[in-house]
């Protein structure tokens, strides 16, 4: 049996989480023992996940530390301040790991920097995969730090085919790059949720759902809706999140007085229910890779608007066959689209649907499998 182990510390509640823990349930569930999926636990962030552990996915504590659990780190100085806190608590612990447990597989994701820095030091039998959500931006710093630390990286992974031409065009070797679809869709677990009744939850609305964050855009979405909510009272969106805009948002709703028809709902461990009886979902990001919600929408037979920002939701919505997309960040485009959007008749809308749910048959979670140990055997 060879040994997968997951590096993937986070600092907030990011959809990472869930493609980790499906990428190492669809190997535990369908590698017939030949791999067998670990999940490092740096400083607490799994904890949560180890309580209710149901496909028995093995977890290991790198730390004694408990920092991160169930805490949220975002923020820019926090979050360097607990990236530069995880580097050093966790060098020679790491070390001391992939000496002892010899992981055949050590896949890298979130805060990458120390497992990068480590296996270019030393001379580890393990292969190394890195991989990269996103489009990243090399500064002078990032741009060195890569150069000389992914010389001895084996393999690099993308979750869209958009950021694998984006990392070409950054002088990546192509020979270590492959795409990799997230492991989003679980058929029978959303079939089920979506099932499950919304008591006292009116039926008529849209749905925006992610982090309160300056990614998601939210502001941008309630401003360039709300001149059709003034004309049209009947119009209600809900956002479902958690962050540190909240404040924020609900004042901006409060101030172009539309807590009749924006409502702000916290986080939500079951959301299928939440699409499956909305009008149609929006995304207003302003960058994404690959947009874990937009794929969810796709496969619950949702119209989907969205921003066509980088990298994935151009790509899922096949730049306009699969559903509609506006000028990123832009309020004029966002309203021309949100208006045909709105007046979709049910030919069009079936066609969108139709189209989109087809096209993310790719991210499935025994799709992911294949694909995985496809890449795996390779290495």
């Amino acid at each position: 049996m060879q040994k997968v182990f997951y590096w993937c510390p986070f600092i907030s509640k990011v959809a990472t989480i869930k493609a980790v823990i499906r990428s190492a349930q669809s190997l535990k569930k369908y590698s017939n023992k030949k791999y067998e999926p670990t999940i490092i636990n740096v400083a607490g962030e799994w904890n949560e996940f180890k309580k209710n552990n149901k496909l028995d996915i093995r977890i290991i504590d790198l730390n004694s530390s408990l920092v991160l659990d169930n805490r949220d780190w975002t923020g820019l100085i926090k979050s360097r301040l607990i990236y530069i806190y995880i580097f050093f608590i966790s060098f020679f612990p790491l070390i001391k790991l992939i000496r002892n447990q010899k992981p055949d597989f050590f896949i890298i994701q979130l805060i990458t920097s120390l497992p990068l820095l480590l296996n270019c030091i030393f001379n580890f039998k393990t292969k190394m995969i890195l991989r990269i959500s996103g489009i990243p931006k090399l500064n002078i710093i990032r741009k060195f730090y890569w150069k000389f630390t992914l010389k001895k990286i084996n393999l690099i992974t993308t979750p869209t085919k958009g950021t694998f031409d984006d990392l070409i065009q950054k002088n990546f070797d192509k020979k270590k790059l492959r795409i990799l679809y997230d492991p989003i869709i679980t058929p029978s677990e959303i079939i089920k949720k979506k099932k499950i009744d919304l008591e006292k939850f009116e039926r008529d609305y849209f749905i925006s759902i992610g982090r309160l964050t300056r990614q998601k855009n939210f502001k941008f979405l309630i401003k360039s809706i709300a001149p059709f909510i003034k004309k049209n009272s009947e119009i209600k969106l809900y956002i479902f999140g958690e962050g540190e805009q909240k404040n924020e948002i609900i004042s901006l709703i409060g101030k172009l007085n539309l807590k009749n028809n924006i409502k702000l709902f916290p986080y939500k461990d079951n959301i299928y229910n939440y699409i499956h009886n909305s009008n149609g979902f929006i995304l207003s990001s302003l960058w994404e890779d690959p947009g874990f919600v937009l794929v969810e929408a796709a496969f619950l037979n949702k119209p989907i608007l969205s921003s066509n920002c980088k990298n994935g939701p151009e790509e899922i919505l096949d730049y306009g066959k699969n559903g509609i997309l506006f000028k990123n960040n832009n309020e004029n485009s966002f309203r021309e689209n949100f208006n045909i959007f709105y007046k979709l008749d049910q030919k069009s809308k079936l066609k969108y649907t139709l189209n989109a749910k087809k096209f993310v048959k790719k991210f499935g979670f025994f799709s992911h499998y294949k694909k995985l140990r496809n890449i795996l055997d390779d290495l």
